[in-house]
């Protein structure tokens, strides 16, 4: 996985909106996503080729349509690596905390 290109597909907004899209209605065509979005097809286009190079799309054709399908590894391999890790750390200071109010 290359974490750069998943940090940069996902540091801009528009992108982050095509996933949420995809993550409301799995395998949409470019049409459909271009529909809630306020922007040319061709910028939608590229902005679903960065998320394709990072890995978090795959595409399906049919036909002459392409249906675009959110790919979850890459961003679970990121939760994995840069936020589990802290996540854990906080639960166990917020159990520390707890217990020690309560005076376990």
């Amino acid at each position: 996985m290359d974490t750069d290109k998943v940090f940069k597909a996902l540091g801009d907004p528009t992108r982050r909106k095509l996933l949420d899209l995809l993550c409301e209605k799995n395998g949409q065509t470019l049409g459909e996503l271009c529909e809630s979005l306020d922007m040319a097809r061709q910028s939608t286009t590229q902005h679903l080729g960065i998320l394709e190079a990072a890995n978090l799309l795959s595409v399906v054709r049919r036909g002459r349509e392409k249906l675009h399908f959110i790919n979850p590894v890459p961003l679970h391999e990121v939760y994995e690596r840069w936020v589990r890790k802290f996540e854990q750390q906080r639960l166990s200071l917020l159990h520390d905390l707890k217990a020690e109010l309560e005076g376990e």
